[in-house]
């Protein structure tokens, strides 16, 4: 005959137990403050053209890893000329151009550049809106002649590349009163959402940042153009092996995916 099991409760002295208790707190604090102390806080320089997907990515980085990202948002040439001057402090930067030129110029390490896609240039209006006929040059020049008024990205490499394109269409005196640059507070197809503009001409990716916005499509082949978005490490990188591993993460095929449901199409390094 088996016996029936016999639980003994040991009841501890409230003095006693509460003195383990402490103890096991403090043990997990320890823990916990090893593990801070292990995790490392690295300073990005980043792009704020396709800041939806980048904060995405960016916060999946630091679950997975109890790293701490520093980010500073900005348009990718106005964070390539600091980075070109000397003036800025960081570990990792993913920007809106090929960092190339910057790895040549010992600013990024060689080695460490990486392409996360490229983004074509588009045309985008309010959603609901009629779109506009931009399926050749001709076309895409009438519809910006016939336009009210234009939004680009003053300081972004898209509105660079448009206020150089109007000027090789032979237009650019004609469009001096439609142009409604934007400076970057708000993603720039907000513009056609707002009213300030009637389209917008903009890497293509940026208009998905934008629920009210809707995209025409992506410029001709013959004038279009392509945002290329890369990453490196700073050659005065504190964390560099941190800030690799978070350009890796943003090349995964989990990462790449995120990215080209954005508008990135994946591009060969």
């Amino acid at each position: 005959m088996k016996r029936p099991e016999r639980r003994i409760k040991m009841k501890l002295p409230r003095r006693q137990f509460l003195h383990l208790a402490a103890g096991a707190a403090a043990l997990a604090i320890l823990l916990l403050q090893d593990l801070a102390a292990d995790a490392a806080e690295i300073k990005v320089l980043s792009t704020n053209a396709i800041t939806s997907v980048t904060d995405e990515l960016y916060g999946q980085f630091e679950r997975a890893t109890g790293n701490k990202l520093t980010v500073r948002y900005e348009f990718g040439p106005v964070l390539n000329r600091e980075i070109e001057s000397g003036g800025a402090v960081f570990d990792v930067a993913i920007l809106s151009l090929d960092v190339a030129g910057l790895v040549r110029q010992g600013k990024i390490v060689e080695g460490t550049r990486t392409v996360l896609g490229r983004t074509g240039i588009g045309v985008g209006v309010r959603r609901g809106a009629s779109k506009p006929d931009i399926s050749t040059a001709e076309a895409f020049k009438r519809t910006l002649l016939s336009a009210k008024s234009v939004a680009y990205s003053q300081e972004g490499s898209s509105g660079l590349y448009f206020i150089g394109l109007i000027g090789r269409l032979g237009i650019a005196e004609e469009m001096k009163p439609k142009l409604r640059p934007q400076l970057g507070t708000v993603p720039t197809a907000q513009a056609v959402v707002t009213g300030d503009a009637e389209i917008v001409v903009v890497g293509a990716a940026l208009v998905y940042l934008v629920s009210g916005a809707e995209l025409v499509g992506w410029l001709p082949a013959e004038l279009q153009s392509y945002v290329v978005f890369t990453g490196g490490v700073s050659a005065t990188a504190k964390e560099p092996e941190t800030a690799r591993a978070l350009l890796n993460f943003m090349t995964t095929p989990e990462a790449a995916a995120t990215l080209k449901a954005k508008g990135l199409e994946p591009v060969k390094p």
